[in-house]
């Protein structure tokens, strides 16, 4: 059902534009109160943490946080969803399961605020849905309208509202990060991207239209190469339903736990070449300089096989990233390297999610004609020569 639901040109076409509106209403303005002021400062991670939860809760059940309004709030229900996936993730690190199972059991320390933030989201889930259910949801274009029109189930409801935003809040945010650190560190690339921009768009011109938005295959292999290098989600793990033999003839047990980790492999020779560290929107580019997508066991940050990611991530991340290659031709984004660099995770707050260690503190000022023109003529020299 989510699959089919997902694939609706409707709800693509729903999901560009509530991530259009996110950034005319909420992040360029935000980005111009910073800019001019006498530190220019702003922790882009969160920014975009606030930016995919508001079009996330706008897409998927027609919640609007407001997360990205000028004063940042901190919503009860953001503030929830951190501290569970945070406590939930850092079971993963206990030196035995029995841990964090005889503090679950005794409803003691950080099993006692992982409840008492499940019970939180799990309140709020329930309100979503009593308001859509009140407002005509037959009548709305969120993902969760198009269930409730065919499941009864309130838990089953809830547990959609949930698996959305754990599936794209983070992983959105990371994508996101990971994309505009790398274009501060690689100028030709983000100037490539503009020249594409006005030829498929028109110079100085917005992008309007989810078709305008399939034909930037340069922006397109930027983003894929981005993941490539910092996937998301760094690894995950599938357990085997039935004993199994895989292709290179290892044999897999029923219940066996098997882990793979994108972020290493994107760094393997064996499958990327000896290149497989530099950052290369080209290596996604055809001879005719179409963006075409690799093999998915082989680029594994959409997961593969016969039940590939079906959640929010593949319909907001491909409307929000070329979005942001728009709004980009106006503002500059200069990364402060402190309190860490990108390559380390986020210690003190353990997560699934590749996350920047803390914090990512850029400065914001819009950009002069003058910073483009040396990158332009970069891009001339490289495509001409």
């Amino acid at each position: 059902m989510t699959s089919l639901e997902l694939g609706r040109v409707s709800v693509q076409k729903n999901a560009f534009e509530v991530v259009r509106q996110e950034i005319d209403q909420r992040l360029l303005p935000l980005l111009a109160s910073v800019a001019g002021t006498e530190d220019e400062i702003l922790d882009i991670q969160d920014v975009f943490k606030r930016f995919s939860f508001d079009s996330i809760c706008r897409v998927s059940f027609g919640l609007d946080p407001k997360c990205l309004d000028l004063s940042l709030p901190i919503t009860k229900f953001a503030a929830a969803f951190d501290l569970a996936s945070k406590l939930s993730a850092e079971r993963a690190m206990t030196a035995s399961p029995l841990l964090w199972k005889m503090k679950r059991l005794f409803n003691i320390g950080s099993e006692r605020k992982l409840k008492q933030a499940i019970n939180i989201i799990n309140m709020l889930a329930q309100e979503v849905i009593r308001q859509r259910r009140k407002f005509r949801f037959s009548e709305e274009k969120d993902l969760l309208s198009r269930f409730m029109g065919t499941v009864t189930d309130e838990k089953y409801l809830r547990d959609v509202v949930i698996s959305f935003l754990l599936a794209g809040r983070d992983t959105v945010a990371s994508a996101l990060t990971s994309f505009f650190w790398l274009m501060a560190k690689h100028p030709e690339v983000e100037a490539a991207i503009l020249v594409e921009a006005d030829r498929v768009i028109g110079e100085n011109k917005e992008l309007t239209s989810y078709k305008k938005l399939k034909e930037l295959h340069y922006l397109h292999a930027a983003v894929y190469e981005s993941m490539r290098l910092y996937p998301p989600i760094q690894f995950d793990s599938k357990f085997c339903l039935e004993d199994d033999l895989l292709p290179d003839g290892t044999s897999v047990k029923k219940g066996t736990r098997v882990t793979y980790h994108p972020y290493a492999m994107g760094r393997m020779e064996e499958i990327w070449g000896s290149d497989c560290t530099e950052f290369k929107p080209e290596r996604w580019l055809k001879n005719d300089g179409l963006f075409f997508q690799e093999n998915p066991f082989k680029y594994p940050v959409f997961q593969a096989g016969v039940r590939p990611n079906r959640s929010p991530l593949p319909v907001s991340l491909p409307a929000s990233l070329p979005l942001f290659g728009v709004v980009y031709q106006s503002w500059s984004d200069h990364v402060e390297r402190h309190p860490s660099t990108l390559r380390e995770l986020h210690r003190e707050h353990v997560q699934h999610t590749l996350l920047h260690s803390r914090t990512m503190k850029v400065k914001i000022r819009r950009k002069t004609l003058g910073a483009f023109t040396k990158d332009m003529e970069r891009v001339n020299f490289l495509i001409l020569n």
